[in-house]
């Protein structure tokens, strides 16, 4: 009868599949399997028979939980798992050098004797690196996600205009501050609101077939109607809705935006009325004012395509981040994203905007102005042109400090150049003649 060779434990505990390491109960190194060495870049020779605290130094925080975990299983005879542990690894010099960051989750077994009493303590040491790596970009993708979400929140709440969305049908879902401050409702109020009771019974028809015929055509949408304010007020509000398409060309939804016209319709009318024998005067400005709102034809979006100036300064230099199309044109040959306003626009430090957007950057004081008086060089003839602006600079946060200025303007020269002939019509009083507008 053949006796079968005795089992040589050790060099079957060296060939286990997996990374483990057998301690005794004061910490010290009895053995480890040969995936334990691998992934250690150690000789088994330069661990075993010291503590695991001489054999792998690590940082003390990383000690004490170590520590922690083997009085845990002494004191309870029962497995333990440690909080996440980095633990570098150093590699040899035949293997290249360097240091690879390691993140690991260490546990203890109490492997015990035939009386229950704690012989060894058996560590599983897994490699978690690339499930924390990837834990750590799914969190800071979810912070910029965030951080973006944010920020157009930021921006949709600060412009000064009415902005809202609608689904592709046409049901609204969205409204931003500026429209309940102009109703006084809430958001599930403006969201469930009968329109027809707000808008003035003259101009409901034009509205809901005009939006109607937009929404089955799928095309941008411009109105100008009178809406009830607040206050019992009818104003005229100029609005235009775009369609925001897929891939396919299918409508995900639309943007809408609003500006209230009320005063500049009102001068418009005023000309019109002064004086039957200026009606060309009046036809002027009104083309005027069109040309103004013409603007809007180029909205498509909040942004690129919003129908007044907006532009984004980023840090205490007031360096241009963002620039919409309407603001590049005032400047047409002029690079400005990526200079400062200093930069860009030389011309207007001596004019005080400079010191402006010091102050409200500084401060977080939001600075506003009405036809604002500039001297500015609009072509590259070195030529300064004067240019009147209505305009807000408002200072915007990230993580709690100053990141930048959000201006939003938009030019009024005509319309002041068109108030200023209306002016001086007045004071000449009737047949006297035709003023330019020019």
């Amino acid at each position: 009868m053949t006796t079968a060779a005795p089992i040589d434990y050790r060099a079957l505990f060296h060939a286990l599949p997996g990374s483990y390491l057998l301690l005794t109960p004061d910490g010290t190194i009895l053995d480890n399997s040969d995936g334990h060495v691998a992934v250690s870049m150690r000789p088994r020779e330069q661990a075993v028979g010291r503590t695991i605290f001489d054999a792998y130094p690590s940082a003390p925080e990383s000690q004490r939980d170590l520590a922690a975990s083997h009085e845990e299983v002494r004191r309870t005879l029962r497995p333990h798992t440690m909080p996440l542990l980095r633990y570098d690894l150093e590699r040899p010099a035949e293997q290249g050098g360097g240091t690879e960051v390691r993140y690991w989750q260490l546990t203890h077994y109490p492997i015990l004797d035939a009386n229950g009493q704690l012989q060894f303590i058996l560590q599983i040491p897994q490699d978690v690196t690339a499930q924390h790596q990837a834990t750590l970009l799914a969190t800071e993708a979810k912070e910029a996600l965030d951080e973006a979400q944010n920020r157009t929140q930021f921006i949709l709440e600060s412009l000064p205009v009415l902005v809202w969305t609608n689904r592709p049908d046409g049901t609204p879902d969205y409204f931003n501050q500026r429209w309940l401050d102009f109703t006084g409702k809430t958001q599930a109020e403006m969201l469930a609101l009968d329109w027809d009771a707000l808008v003035h019974p003259d101009d409901r028809t034009g509205l809901n077939q005009g939006w109607q015929q937009a929404l089955a055509a799928g095309t941008p949408f411009q109105y100008e109607y009178r809406m009830r304010r607040h206050d019992g007020q009818y104003r005229w509000l100029l609005i235009r809705s775009s369609p925001r398409r897929r891939a396919d060309d299918t409508i995900s939804m639309w943007v809408g935006a609003a500006s209230d016209v009320h005063e500049r319709r009102q001068m418009v009318q005023e000309l019109l009325t002064a004086n039957e024998t200026q009606a060309e005067l009046a036809e002027q400005a009104h083309q005027l004012y069109q040309k103004a709102e013409g603007q809007r034809d180029t909205f498509h979006n909040l942004f690129m395509q919003a129908p007044a100036m907006i532009c984004i300064l980023r840090g205490p230099e007031h360096r241009y981040e963002f620039v919409n199309p309407v603001y590049q044109q005032i400047f047409p040959h002029r690079e400005l994203v990526g200079r400062t306003v200093a930069e860009a626009l030389p011309e207007v430090k001596e004019q005080g905007i400079i010191d402006i957007l010091d102050n409200v950057y500084q401060t977080g004081e939001t600075f506003h102005a009405h036809e604002l008086p500039l001297q500015l060089e609009r072509d590259a003839s070195q030529q300064l042109r004067d240019s009147y602006f209505n305009f807000t600079y408002q200072q915007f946060r990230e993580q709690g400090a100053p990141a930048g200025i959000m201006v939003f303007a938009y030019e009024v020269t005509d319309l002041v150049r068109a108030r200023q002939a209306l002016e001086k019509l007045r004071e000449q009083g009737p047949g006297s003649g035709e003023p330019s507008l020019t």
